[in-house]
């Protein structure tokens, strides 16, 4: 691939789809100002496009089963001398050896891995890798994550820095996977060169129409919806998502902060679960039918319960901003991902890695101008200490989080505590106790076989709720407290273990990590 006499292509491994195609057989046709490459397996088409004088290859992958190798991505890969800077969390270029299975390494005393790279699909429509003169940028415009997996907070590899530079569309994977993967017409996307600026994901696709793509649905051929996101406290307003989705395709689209107005983007025909979030907790769904050629208006209300409560810790909207160690990420995650390229969960997932090792992140903190990471175990003790001293992930095998609090003697009734999580690993789930009374055992939670907090999969994959109470397509635990186990003379004490069949060394011990936590 040379673009202005810079050979951008790597000599070695190649660019391609999943694994490559092998043998497969592939013909080519020439479309007015396109030409277009068809190459085709037993399960997987697909299909290159080239436009005159647009420096860019345009893509679309259209499957019926699954690859073999358990994910979908095309990977550019790239020639490292050419174009050396990418994400600086994924590069292992100098690196000492893996410290978690073949993906996590350590580079001068730093964690790095491709899975620091991730970004949630909602904010990841360009993503690149520069050198002088020479930018090569992923762009997935419009609709192009429709066939793709996991909703919009879903986050998944952009990029890996070694030898080769590594630039990746994924459109599943088994990475913390929360829904069964979707067949047909992935894309369109492109990988696009420049002469280095980040280009625009508004893109013209209207070309495609007629190409003959199997599986592709014109804009004429789709519907859309529109209406008003309502309900919310007013500090999230400006953080109303719907989303819309089948097994066949997911669409979403932000509401307006001042007005919760949204419009869809041109969704396929079809019947939709539509879901509306307050940050990343769902908070409403519904059903909508889309019609081609039609626009329906659906209005949509959060139902979320907000009860009185005696003591809460966090925020219920499906991420564990403020608390103990989140802090450290959210509070410079602006100035440390413009200049890295690290998303705020990847920064997470960085320090946890490095913790892994010395407990406290001396190397990353200092090379970013952040204080060491507090240690896990905790006792917070409510009124005294605020939520920033009560950690965002508890693991089996570090220690539980205990909580001591008072109540007055009104209060000593029959009480409800409630626990949202944003993600639990290797079945981990809470086991509670409060004073001298123990909860009940749950079942292991319905939850992705695969390290999720120690790859950056924190925010907004789940919200756990107990006794199989589903709302929302999510869950939450709610324990229920018999009158007279609280005691109004000294302090309470509720200790929230995590238990789980299955165990592991320190960090990739089964966990949870933490969404808000309720007393009412």
């Amino acid at each position: 691939m040379l673009y202005n006499g810079i050979q951008a292509q790597d000599q070695t491994k190649f660019s391609h789809i999943g694994s490559g195609l092998g043998n497969a057989p592939c013909s080519w046709t020439k479309i007015g100002n396109y030409i277009k490459i068809t190459c085709t397996t037993s399960t997987l088409t697909q299909y290159y496009v080239a436009q005159y004088k647009n420096p860019a290859i345009h893509m679309a992958t259209y499957i019926t089963a699954e690859p073999s190798v358990g994910e979908l991505r095309f990977i550019a890969r790239l020639n490292r001398a050419s174009i050396p800077n990418g994400y600086g969390a994924a590069n292992i270029a100098g690196s000492s050896g893996a410290i978690e299975g073949s993906d996590v390494f350590t580079v001068s005393g730093q964690t790095r891995s491709k899975f620091y790279s991730s970004k949630q699909f909602i904010d990841d429509q360009v993503h690149g890798v520069t050198g002088p003169g020479i930018g090569a940028y992923m762009i997935i415009p419009g609709t192009g994550y429709e066939s793709s997996s996991g909703g919009p907070f879903f986050r998944d590899i952009n990029n890996q820095g070694g030898s080769i530079q590594e630039l990746y569309y994924y459109m599943n994977s088994g990475h913390t996977q929360t829904e069964a993967y979707r067949m047909g017409l992935h894309g369109p996307y492109l990988l696009q060169f420049t002469t280095g600026s980040t280009p625009s994901a508004n893109i013209n696709l209207a070309f495609w129409d007629g190409l003959g793509i199997k599986g592709y649905v014109p804009v004429s051929g789709r519907g859309y919806a529109k209406g008003k996101a309502s309900g919310v406290p007013s500090n999230f307003a400006s953080l109303v998502v719907v989303a819309w989705s089948n097994s066949a395709a997911q669409y979403w689209a932000r509401a307006d902060a001042g007005t919760g107005n949204y419009y869809s983007p041109a969704m396929k025909p079809g019947t939709y679960t539509m879901t509306m979030y307050k940050s990343e907790l769902a908070v409403a769904t519904t059903t909508v039918n889309i019609g081609a050629g039609q626009t329906i208006t659906a209005n949509i209300k959060s139902t979320e319960a907000t009860p009185a409560v005696i003591w809460q810790l966090g925020e219920f909207d499906g991420t564990p901003r403020g608390f103990l160690n989140a802090e450290l990420v959210y509070s410079d995650y602006m100035r440390i991902y413009q200049t890295s390229n690290m998303s705020i969960s990847s920064m997470i997932e960085t320090m946890q890695q490095t913790v892994r090792k010395t407990m406290y992140l001396h190397a990353f903190c200092e090379a970013n101008g952040l204080t060491s990471m507090h240690e896990w175990p905790r006792t917070i003790t409510i009124g005294q200490q605020g939520e920033g001293y009560f950690p965002m992930a508890i693991f089996k095998a570090i220690a539980p989080a205990v909580i001591r609090f008072s109540v007055d003697s009104s209060q000593t009734g029959a009480r409800t505590l409630q626990i949202g999580i944003t993600l639990a690993f290797a079945g981990g789930r809470p086991q509670v106790t409060i004073n001298n009374c123990t909860g009940p055992t749950y079942s292991p939670p319905d939850q992705p076989n695969s390290r999720g907090v120690t790859r950056g999969k924190l925010l907004s994959l789940v919200f756990i709720r107990l006794l199989d109470i589903i709302q929302f397509q999510n869950i939450m635990y709610t324990i229920n407290i018999p009158a007279g186990v609280l005691v109004s003379t000294g302090r309470n004490v509720l200790t929230i273990t995590v238990i789980s069949g299955s165990s592991g060394d320190a960090y990739l011990s089964p966990n949870i990590v933490v969404d808000a936590i309720r007393l009412y």
